[in-house]
């Protein structure tokens, strides 16, 4: 089954209700995924398609978007010709919502068979990842541990999915209220998530110590 692609623009409305990165994201059960895919040969890259997922018929968008990359890649998985298999591939996501812990492992199953195939994942919200021990905090360090670059969506970020993802009709991006809040809070908690012993919480464990 191919994966069929969404109008390749978000209406306005949809993006800001889907990717506001609010604290409490009520009703937002979909996970949208704006993508752009880069192949390089030696030294050029070329971006060569870009579009958006949602999620659909109960399969997560981030395995829709690899049935799509395999179908537009046929030589991805080295079932093409031997030209095929020296090309390579940068992908940069944008999501709604982090991946599952699921999705995670799929991931990286995928990832280890293409080595050719670099990913960068920009989240606006951390799905399930409040508990300590949850799934989903522990599929995300698999996910960097497998070469996957991480970030929170900042500012310049959902200006770009504007600019580049939505049938915006030239009207200017507004920031909703406390946009940057949100994205330092999640930002800092990613940081704890992917590296729990990093400089800032040694910082914080002083200061309850009082030194």
């Amino acid at each position: 089954m191919i994966a069929k692609l969404d109008s390749v623009l978000l209406p306005r409305k949809k993006f800001i209700y889907h990717f506001k990165n609010v604290r409490w994201a009520r009703g937002r059960h979909e996970t949208y995924l704006c993508f752009v895919v880069k192949r390089r040969v030696g030294p050029d890259s070329l971006s060569f398609d870009f579009g958006h997922l949602r999620n659909r018929n109960g399969c997560h968008v981030e395995l829709l978007f690899l049935r799509h990359l395999e179908a537009l890649c046929p030589g991805l998985l080295g079932d093409g010709g031997p030209g095929e298999r020296r090309l390579s591939y940068s992908i940069t996501w944008f999501c709604s919502w982090s991946p599952c812990a699921n999705c995670s492992f799929r991931l990286v199953q995928f990832l280890n068979r293409t080595p050719n195939v670099r990913l960068r994942l920009f989240v606006s919200r951390l799905y399930f990842c409040d508990l300590e021990d949850s799934r989903e905090r522990e599929g995300l360090r698999m996910l960097k541990k497998a070469g996957v670059h991480i970030t929170v969506m900042s500012y310049k970020d959902f200006f770009y999915c504007w600019q580049t993802f939505v049938a915006s009709n030239q009207s200017r991006f507004k920031p909703w209220d406390e946009l940057q809040r949100n994205t330092v809070r999640l930002t800092r908690k990613l940081n704890r998530i992917l590296q729990p012993c990093d400089t800032e919480d040694l910082r914080d464990a002083f200061k309850l110590l009082g030194l």
